[in-house]
């Protein structure tokens, strides 16, 4: 029989039941294994609160299920399993389409089924099927996304159960798209300065391995014939060489393994993402940038928040679940608290080295006259023109600053062959 893989993850109600239908605190990734209706073997993992949620699926869409067994993840795997959060690009598609269907009088869930034949990536296929049976079955559509795991963000889903509420998911979906676009569009900025000095460090890398591994041991040949007194410099060379030849092997799966345990770290370990983070925001040449970024996404989405009518302190709570910057979760709880206290949501925010003075004075004016959401949506727009300016000039500065350092790398190379060369030129004259 042919086999076809299908991955997927699905959440269900949390409601306790007994005997096999007993729904567990955390998810359980299962394994299964069905057949279609062409007798075709599909194979799968799910991740599930109970087994019961995988059967009613693979029911559901047709397939005779032959095993389904929960899989055990250790810790480590958990670590290194990188997020399957959907893309914001593919994200802003996704509102744009489905708000555009809405808009010409299709349902919802007819809408949901059209995107799952629009596409012929089967994980979406999948993706889409899973949120058409939550539909079907009597979710919500916030509900609906939210079983899904970690694909859709925790800001969409809240503010779509926000708009189920007040009856305005079209307009959330497109305030969504557009808050989603400007999120790519910065996240691009910033990749798009750091690219270039990435691939100058790259290729010097590169250069570098290949003079040591096979330029310097030629010359160290001759050295040794003509018996030359070497230079300090040109002596750690040698040394060098030697080490990164017989080595290579052990320093790549070296380098290897640190980018990985760091990855995992930074995933998993709040102090040291906290620690990352913090030293980011202090390098001299890119802090400005990653800071307008946080201010830009954080007053957006506060923006967006109240503009849909979500209360002060119930938008702040959201913003601290909702951040990946551990700075500016600290200081939202701290707003959080100040607000539960009666105290002003700008006290949080004062005298803040990661939030503008500028961006200070406009929280404050806008909760002074009662218009914070117009007012941040302000905030946001003057730092998203700031940001554009800083990465222009963030990328004329990195760019010959990376060549005149490959230059200095390969000219001290150069220069440590080179010396004693002249030095033997020189006594046979």
């Amino acid at each position: 029989m042919n086999n076809n893989t299908v991955n997927g993850s699905f959440v269900s109600s949390k409601q306790t039941v007994s005997g096999d239908t007993a729904v567990a605190k955390e998810k359980t990734r299962y394994k299964y294994v069905a057949f279609d209706k062409n007798g075709k073997q599909v194979k799968g993992y799910f991740d599930a609160f109970r087994r019961l949620d995988v059967e009613s699926f693979l029911t559901a869409q047709g397939y005779k299920i032959a095993e389904i067994k929960p899989v055990k993840i250790s810790k480590l795997g958990a670590m290194l399993t990188f997020s399957n959060e959907m893309r914001y690009k593919e994200l802003v598609f996704f509102l744009t389409q489905l708000s555009t269907y809405i808009k010409s009088g299709i349902p919802l869930a007819d809408a949901i089924i059209i995107l799952e034949n629009q596409t012929n990536k089967k994980k979406k296929k999948d993706l889409f099927k899973r949120i058409s049976y939550e539909l079907n079955t009597g979710a919500n559509f916030s509900e609906a996304l939210a079983r899904q795991g970690n694909v859709f963000p925790k800001l969409l889903i809240n503010m779509l159960k926000t708009s189920e509420l007040t009856g305005n998911l079209t307009e959330a979906l497109d305030d969504m798209a557009a808050y989603y676009k400007t999120a790519d569009s910065n996240r691009k900025q910033i990749i798009s300065a750091l690219t270039y000095p990435s691939v100058v460090l790259v290729i010097a890398i590169i250069v570098l391995t290949f003079l040591l591994i096979f330029v310097v041991p030629q010359f160290e040949g001759i050295f040794e014939q003509l018996g030359a007194d070497l230079p300090g410099i040109t002596v750690f060379l040698i040394s060098l060489s030697a080490f990164v030849k017989k080595n290579i092997i052990k320093i790549v799966l070296a380098l290897a393994a640190i980018i990985v345990i760091i990855i995992a770290m930074y995933k998993n370990i709040r102090k040291f993402r906290y620690l990352v983070q913090y030293i980011a925001m202090h390098i001299p040449v890119i802090k400005d940038v990653l800071i307008d970024n946080e201010v830009v996404m954080f007053t957006k989405t506060f923006s967006s928040l109240i503009k849909h009518d979500v209360f002060i302190t119930d938008s702040i709570e959201m913003l601290g679940k909702v951040t990946n910057n551990e700075i500016y979760k600290g200081i939202i709880k701290e707003a959080v608290t100040n607000l539960s206290t009666g105290a002003g949501l700008s006290k949080a925010f004062e005298n803040k080295w990661a939030f503008p003075r500028i961006a200070y004075e406009m929280l404050l004016t806008g909760e002074k006259t009662g218009r914070l959401g117009p007012m941040m949506e302000n905030v946001a727009l003057y730092y998203e023109e700031e940001q554009k300016n800083l990465v222009q000039r963030l990328k004329s500065l990195i760019e010959p600053v990376m060549i005149i350092l490959l230059a200095v790398i390969v000219g001290v190379i150069l220069m440590a062959i080179f010396i004693p060369m002249f030095s033997m030129y020189s006594n046979i004259l």
